[in-house]
């Protein structure tokens, strides 16, 4: 008994993953050529001005405040702002429903009164090279609305405005 193996081979276009054309194609016939889409480009980050406002003689001494966050979509982004005469810079974060510190900071700015927290929850901290460092918590209601608090080491309590 005689065994018989066959091979056929294939050439394809590296450029495109799809097979060259038959000879009589290329000697004549027709041949469409297919460009692969290119990929698409990532989102660009974003700004979200921050507002923040003070909530108590401590903060009335910062004066209403001035943050940025860079949104890169992803659920992280960068956060900043100036704070009597420093720098303060951090991150924020989204986080989801079963972040269980959430609720912490709201707590101590604004007293402990039931709440429900409607919107895209997010934290967000910062510190400056004077030492002092803030916590914030905030609910993202719309593509560049929200609200929140902030509490500084020092004792100041802002409200914050997206916006």
């Amino acid at each position: 008994m005689a065994l018989l193996s066959a091979c056929y081979v294939v050439p394809l276009d590296p450029r495109t993953g799809q097979p060259y054309p038959a000879a009589s194609a290329r000697e004549g016939g027709s041949v469409t050529i297919v460009t692969p889409p290119a990929p698409a480009a990532p989102p660009q980050p974003g700004l979200l001005n921050v507002r923040l406002y003070p909530l108590n003689p401590q903060a009335n001494q910062g004066g209403m405040l001035s943050a940025i966050v860079v949104d890169s979509h992803t659920g992280h982004g960068s956060f900043t702002l100036a704070y009597l005469g420093d720098n303060l810079q951090g991150e924020a974060t989204r986080v989801d429903a079963s972040y269980a510190a959430f609720g912490r900071v709201h707590n101590e700015v604004l007293g402990t009164a039931a709440r429900h927290y409607s919107g895209r929850r997010g934290i967000a901290n910062a510190w400056g090279s004077k030492g002092v460092n803030v916590q914030c918590e905030y609910l993202i209601s719309g593509p560049t609305q929200g609200t929140g608090v902030c509490l500084f080491s020092d004792g100041a309590k802002y409200q914050m405005h997206f916006g």
